[in-house]
């Protein structure tokens, strides 16, 4: 499974870049904004700092608007991804880009059929919102587990990017059932690298160690 990270934030990506266990960063039009910096000024630095995939999302509603700014992402980088939602006109862009050999990431995706279609459609990646479906009391999880039996079935080369990923628990049921991918906010990573019985575990070692050989030398 690979590791991205879901933020725009290029000293949080500098920090977990730097641990060596992520390969992709995704972004969106909240999370540029949150920043306050400009969208192009942003992914530049991204690509300096990690070598791999990077989203950038469109904010076009109509195929036409979404293929032009498509192009002008896919410019930016090689490593460049074009995030597009899962709508009518979506998939329309996400068939003349695939067609173009531009790599695109199908956004808000809440159910197997969207994420099928979006596979047909030539998506590279499908990225199921987990932690929403969960709001609204859907299996989150479940639909993730459902969208890799269907691509691996008929062998669809589109890969799953869990997505809206908000506890440790939620990523590692998202390893367990089989995504490709996991985009992670920083928050979640911070998390995910603790845990109670470590901390006891290590402050057990070094009181040993202190009663040992504290006082020697």
């Amino acid at each position: 499974m690979k590791l991205f990270i879901d933020t725009a934030n290029t000293n949080h990506i500098k920090e977990i870049a730097s641990i060596g266990i992520i390969s992709g960063v995704t972004t969106n039009p909240t999370l540029i904004a949150k920043e306050g910096r400009d969208f192009q000024e942003v992914i530049k630095e991204i690509t300096d700092i990690v070598d791999g995939p990077i989203s950038g999302e469109v904010i076009g509603l109509k195929a036409e608007e979404m293929i032009k700014e498509g192009r002008e992402i896919a410019k930016m980088h090689k490593n460049m991804v074009v995030k597009i939602p899962m709508t009518k006109e979506g998939l329309k862009a996400v068939k003349t880009l695939s067609q173009e050999n531009i790599k695109t990431n199908v956004t808000l995706v809440f159910s197997s059929n969207q994420a099928l279609f979006a596979a047909l459609a030539g998506a590279t990646y499908v990225s199921p919102f987990v932690g929403r479906l969960e709001d609204t009391l859907h299996d989150g999880i479940e639909v993730v587990a459902d969208i890799r039996q269907i691509l691996d079935i008929y062998n669809l080369k589109t890969e799953i990017i869990a997505a809206s990923i908000r506890t440790p628990k939620q990523l590692a049921d998202a390893a367990r059932v089989g995504a490709h991918i996991a985009t992670v906010p920083y928050a979640v990573f911070d998390k995910a690298f603790a845990h109670p019985l470590t901390d006891k575990g290590i402050e057990a070692f070094l009181a040993d160690w202190q009663k040992a050989f504290g006082n020697k030398g």
